[in-house]
C-alpha cells in the first residue's frame, strides 16, 4: 500500500510539470512581445536592501539619468533598493523605465518609478533572466548580492561561451568589486588557468556615471543595437 502511494504522490509531481510547461511558455510569450516593443536598454542590477539614504542609491539614480539621456532605456528587477534607483533615476530623465518583477515571498514588491506599461511580473527566475539578457545592450552592475552575483556571472558565462552576443558588463564600484575581480584574475586566470585572459575583456569597474556612458558609447561605436540572441 505504502508503495502504491508513493507511485501515486510521484505520478502526480510528473503530471503537474507537464503542465507547468505552458504556464512557461505563457511567460516567455509574454515576455518577448512586451519587450520586443520597448528599444535598446541597459539593465541596472544591484541589491534590494540598499536603503534610500545609501551612497549608492544616488548613484544608481544617477546612472540610471545618464543611461537615459544618451537615449537608452533602463531595465531593472522591479523591486526596491538600487532597482528602485535604477527606475527612479530612468523616471526622472524621462526615458524608458522597465521592471521585470519576480514573485518572491519575501522583499520583492514593485516600485512605484516603473512605466506602467512596460512593468511584467514572472514566476520563473529563468524567464525573467532570459528577458535581462535578450533585451539588454550592457550590463552595470551596483555592489549587491547572491541574486546580483548570479546575473553577472550568468552573463559572463554566456558570453564566453559564444551563446549571446558581446556586450559590456560595468561593474560600479572598485571598494566593492575590486576585491573580486582582483581574486578572479590571480586565481582563476594566473593560478589555475581556469578562465582565458579574454574572458576579462568586457569586464569594466568604474566609479562614476560619466564612466559608464563612456564605455557603452565606445562599445556601441563598433557594434549595432540589437537583441542578444
Amino acid at each position: 500500500m505504502r508503495k502504491e502511494q508513493h507511485h501515486k504522490g510521484w505520478n502526480e509531481i510528473k503530471t503537474n510539470d507537464s503542465w507547468a510547461i505552458f504556464k512557461i511558455m505563457g511567460e516567455f510569450v509574454n515576455g518577448f512581445e512586451k519587450m520586443s516593443k520597448i528599444g535598446p536598454c541597459v539593465s541596472i542590477f544591484g541589491s534590494a536592501r540598499t536603503k534610500t539614504d545609501d551612497k549608492y542609491y544616488q548613484l544608481a539614480v544617477d546612472v540610471a539619468k545618464e543611461i537615459v539621456d544618451q537615449g537608452y532605456g533602463v531595465i531593472t528587477g522591479g523591486g526596491p533598493g538600487i532597482m528602485e534607483a535604477g527606475n527612479k533615476g530612468a523616471h526622472l530623465g524621462g526615458g524608458t523605465s522597465v521592471g521585470l518583477n519576480i514573485d518572491l515571498p519575501f522583499e520583492q514588491h514593485d516600485n512605484p518609478y516603473i512605466d506602467s506599461d512596460k512593468s511584467l511580473d514572472f514566476d520563473y527566475f529563468f524567464v525573467r533572466k532570459v528577458m535581462f539578457v535578450k533585451y539588454s545592450q550592457g550590463f552595470v552592475v551596483m555592489p549587491g548580492g547572491f541574486g546580483t552575483l548570479d546575473e553577472l556571472f550568468e552573463a559572463i558565462t554566456l558570453i564566453q561561451t559564444k551563446k549571446i552576443a558581446k556586450f559590456p558588463i560595468i561593474l560600479v564600484s572598485t571598494e566593492f568589486w575590486g576585491g573580486l575581480i582582483d581574486w578572479v584574475k590571480s586565481t582563476l586566470l594566473q593560478k589555475f588557468g581556469n578562465i582565458s585572459p579574454e574572458d576579462l575583456d568586457l569586464i569594466h569597474i568604474v566609479d562614476t556615471p560619466g564612466e559608464v556612458l563612456e564605455i557603452l558609447d565606445k562599445f556601441y561605436t563598433q557594434y549595432n543595437l540589437s537583441p542578444n540572441f
